[in-house]
Order: C-alpha cells, then structure tokens, then sequence
C-alpha cells in the first residue's frame, strides 16, 4: 500500500509516517503533487540489546547485585 503526502505536510507528521512505514506502508513525499522520495522500512530493523555494544558492554551480575550499605547511604 503506497500513500503520498506533501513534503510540509510530512515535517508535522514525521513520526507517524516513520511509524506506518515500519508496519510495512510505503510513503511518498511529493512537492506539488510530484513525487519527490520515499519512506519505507528497512529490510531489517536494528536491535537494541543491553550490553551488545563493546563500548557500552555492561557486567550484568555486576548490574542486578544488591547494593552494600555504603551505597543505600548515598541514595537516602
């Protein structure tokens, strides 16, 4: 299914067509009734897992231990 919306319509609605295009819509942004470009999804969306990324990697153990009292001190 393919709808066209105007490029200015489009700035205010962005989000939502994002949307429509991930459940598998394909959008068209036409600048006075001429097709201009496309949103669609990607083939495949990225997934965010905790802890994926070796710079962000994160000790899970570490992240769901109980916290001591020295640290239950500092949250109060």
């Amino acid at each position: 299914m393919s709808t066209q919306v105007n490029i200015a319509e489009a700035k205010a609605r962005l989000s939502e067509l994002v949307s429509r295009a991930v459940r598998g819509e394909e959008i068209t942004l036409a600048r006075s009734g001429t097709a201009m470009a496309r949103i669609v999804a990607l083939e495949e969306p990225p997934r965010r897992e905790l802890g994926r990324h070796p710079e962000l990697a994160v000790d899970r153990a570490l992240l769901l231990a109980p916290m001591d009292e020295d640290e239950l001190a500092e949250w109060e």
